[in-house]
């Protein structure tokens, strides 16, 4: 059971069966309630993680005690991995469950020895590795060069389900807030005019986009100025 739900990630997909039984074996399954801690800042790296269900916000605290969110790893999704480079690798975020949330907590060191074991194994690794990074230096594009109004834009239309109108969102909205570097009250402020304009329609944790293509030239353009003109519609609901 467990060697077919980790050959399911994209980082152990190509991996031989000897291989996965390898990760097996030293691997153990671990279970979250909401809130719960899985590492904190600072801890040593001798695991990494693939989310089985639910979802893990890994987070980093600042001086003041502050939280930004930097990633939310949902099912299937591998976490911490690229640490195992490293010399005495130290976690550089916190980590800690979204809802109740199970996962597969794998030897990173061992993990590392039989990448070099096998040159296949390692150049596969680090093809899933590169994906991770064109699209963290996506967000970092989408961060520094969109205003606010335009990368929640972004995550609605990311997140639309082909061919659907309706988002759900996947975590509390201020933890959305916080991976989109955006205040919470901000936040809320851009969900009202969206909604006022009849560009989206809110229920909960749901968001019906009415007007995609308007919402996809903000995604593009980050500029809410052109938009300011648009006449209120009332009455938008789901």
């Amino acid at each position: 059971m467990m060697i077919e739900e980790l050959r399911g990630a994209l980082l152990l997909s190509q991996l031989s069966p000897e291989q996965l039984e390898r990760v097996a074996r030293r691997a153990a399954r671990l279970r979250l309630e909401d809130g719960q801690l899985l590492f904190s800042q600072g801890d040593p790296s001798d695991r990494f993680y693939l989310v089985l269900s639910g979802q893990v916000r890994l987070f980093r605290l600042s001086p003041d005690g502050a939280e930004k969110v930097i990633e939310i790893a949902g099912a299937g999704e591998t976490f911490a991995e690229a640490l195992m480079f490293l010399n005495a690798p130290r976690y550089p975020v916190c980590a800690a469950a979204l809802g109740p949330t199970e996962l597969i907590g794998m030897d990173a060191r061992d993990f590392a020895r039989m990448m070099r074991e096998s040159v296949d194994t390692c150049m596969v690794v680090l093809g899933a590795l590169s994906q991770r990074l064109r699209g963290l230096v996506r967000e970092i594009d989408n961060l520094t060069l969109h205003s606010a109004t335009s990368r929640f834009a972004s995550y609605l239309v990311l997140h639309r389900p082909s061919g659907g109108q309706v988002v759900e969102l996947d975590a509390r909205k201020g933890v959305i807030a916080s991976r989109l570097s955006i205040k919470p009250e901000t936040f809320s402020r851009i969900e009202k005019d969206l909604s006022e304009r009849g560009i989206i329609a809110v229920q909960g944790m749901r968001v019906r986009l009415l007007k995609v293509e308007v919402l996809e030239q903000l995604a593009g353009l980050g500029d809410y100025r052109e938009l300011m003109a648009m006449p209120c519609e009332s009455g938008a609901s789901l």
